[in-house]
């Protein structure tokens, strides 16, 4: 079993109706897919690729084996010889790029071409919401404007520059811990030899094969409630490596704090001029992050319920 791959370059040809038809697919069925021919010049991706992988070895290297939690969490494990595994931590190096946040200075080229990357990726992320609007059924925009909070540039695009180094007991410690994504549209930009990636479909595990220079999409919490159930957030996990370094590096397009989030109108079924909202509440996404950051490797569906309680729990409070 693999994750559909889709020519994103076709949408503008004969075949849009079929692209399209994959993209419902890819969003419906799996929650994660790859596109290839996006549009990101390739000498670009290089670059990043590039940066990143300097940017790691001249800057972080060191300190994550001489000074991070991770490491010395597992020497003092295997130091106990008890066989137990290292539960609440991740064998990964990560720092986040936002508007507002201080970048690596040091590596040559770094904020050049992550920059630039980033305003390509965001290009690609909001093409991508509206073909998810018109693969839904509502307005053309639909998607953008709710993360936004209305008409605004207000919604949050981070990128998480992330690198997996060797472990020496893959067994006792995950790269990163299986959990679904708390925000709206995820574009990862990742390793294209270095495997580990991994999503849960059917109850089972199964690889995010490595393509050069594709982008992977998934969709996060947020776009699952937005489409009122139809697109599911998918739980993903990265395996740690004996002997590789993997990069990864994966862009947000998440709603503002003070956005409110609600199943589209349009999905909403009436019966007998009653609203069915499926069990999916409305809320501001700043509540829902302060339930995520609490339960972020649990089951989401008590997230909703306890961001529903939070959010009567308010409106009780003011009215």
């Amino acid at each position: 079993m693999t994750i559909p791959v889709i020519d994103f370059s076709k949408l503008n040809g004969e075949e849009r109706a079929k692209t399209m038809a994959q993209i419902a697919n890819g969003c419906e069925e799996w929650g994660f897919f790859q596109l290839v021919n996006h549009g990101i010049p390739v000498d670009l991706l290089e670059r990043v690729k590039m940066v990143s992988s300097e940017c790691y070895k001249q800057e972080r290297e060191d300190n994550f084996f001489k000074n991070s939690a991770p490491v010395k969490l597992l020497k003092e494990l295997i130091d106990k010889k008890s066989g137990d595994k290292l539960e609440n931590i991740d064998w990964e190096d990560v720092f986040l790029l936002s508007d507002d946040n201080e970048w690596p200075l040091k590596t040559p080229g770094f904020k050049e071409a992550m920059v630039e990357y980033r305003a390509e990726v965001k290009k690609l992320s909001e093409k991508l919401m509206e073909t998810m609007d018109e693969n839904l059924g509502i307005p053309k925009g639909y998607i953008k404007k709710a993360f936004n909070g209305g008409e605004e540039d207000n919604a949050f695009f981070g990128t998480k520059v992330s690198h997996y180094p060797p472990c020496p007991h893959t067994e006792m410690v995950s790269g990163l811990r299986a959990h679904t994504d708390a925000g709206g549209v995820v574009l990862l930009f990742q390793d294209d030899v270095v495997d580990g990636l991994q999503i849960l479909k059917d109850g089972e595990w199964i690889d995010v094969q490595p393509i050069p220079n594709s982008i992977v999409i998934n969709t996060g919490d947020q776009i699952e409630v937005l489409s009122n159930g139809r697109y599911k957030s998918v739980w993903h996990r990265v395996n740690a490596k004996a002997n590789k370094t993997r990069r990864s590096i994966a862009s947000f397009y998440n709603p503002s704090y003070n956005a409110t989030i609600e199943p589209a109108t349009q999905l909403v079924k009436k019966l007998e001029n009653e609203e069915v909202k499926f069990g999916y509440p409305k809320f501001l996404f700043g509540d829902y992050m302060s339930v995520y950051t609490e339960q972020k490797f649990l089951p989401k569906e008590p997230r909703f319920q306890a961001v529903r309680t939070a959010s009567a729990d308010k409106h009780h409070a003011t009215s």
